[in-house]
């Protein structure tokens, strides 16, 4: 039964393998924005989204014949949001009012994408993609808002679909659901934030 294991994991390996070494790799610019909202444990504050930019790289690893491939991308991209912190005693105190609160982060996307790819010549001009995935934000810099603790880093799911145009352009949207915390306030426990956002991009593939 061990043999037969090992063999069929070898036979996968070496089937992947050669698969990928057809792959078609691609990689280019990137531009967008994004559309950012805090999303607190608990309904204290009055949050408005703010918008940022993202620039960056993206790649791109179509398999051939089925459809399916990878993309990975390193951009960076602002993130924030303002925060009515004036409404709370505990922070009017100090002399809070309406703050804005944002991070400069390196985002790290790695997604799944399936795009059609047999549509008798139509895919030369237009071709629909979806795509998700994990991604990871490293925090590189934030604004100085001492009422909060900005954390290192956090972690979200993606969610997207595009269309790519003459086989170089891509346009797609995505959103994106925090699962990691990525501030809390610094006076209250446990009274923490993920992040939430829509993303918007061009992609110009080489």
């Amino acid at each position: 039964m061990k043999r037969i294991a090992r063999l069929l994991v070898l036979t996968v390996m070496v089937v992947v393998a050669s698969t990928a070494a057809k792959a078609e790799f691609r990689w280019g610019p990137t531009a967008g924005v994004n559309f950012t909202d805090l999303l607190f444990k608990q309904d204290l504050l009055q949050v408005d989204k703010g918008v940022g930019p993202v620039l960056g790289v993206q790649g791109e690893m179509m398999f051939p014949g089925i459809g399916f491939g990878i993309d990975i991308g390193a951009m960076y991209s602002m993130q924030g949001a303002t925060l009515d912190l004036g409404r709370w005693p505990i922070w009017s105190v100090d002399g809070y009012g309406k703050e804005r609160s944002y991070l400069h982060t390196l985002s790290i996307p790695i997604d799944l994408r399936f795009k059609w790819t047999r549509m008798n010549g139509i895919e030369d001009y237009v071709a629909p993609f979806v795509f998700g995935g994990p991604v990871f934000n490293f925090t590189v810099a934030h604004n100085k808002l001492r009422a909060m603790e900005y954390a290192g880093g956090s972690i979200g799911i993606q969610a997207g679909l595009g269309v790519e145009l003459y086989k170089r352009w891509q346009i797609q949207g995505s959103y994106v659901w925090g699962m990691t915390y990525a501030l809390k306030a610094v006076k209250l426990q446990d009274f923490a934030a993920r992040e939430r956002y829509w993303t918007v991009r061009a992609v110009y593939l080489f």
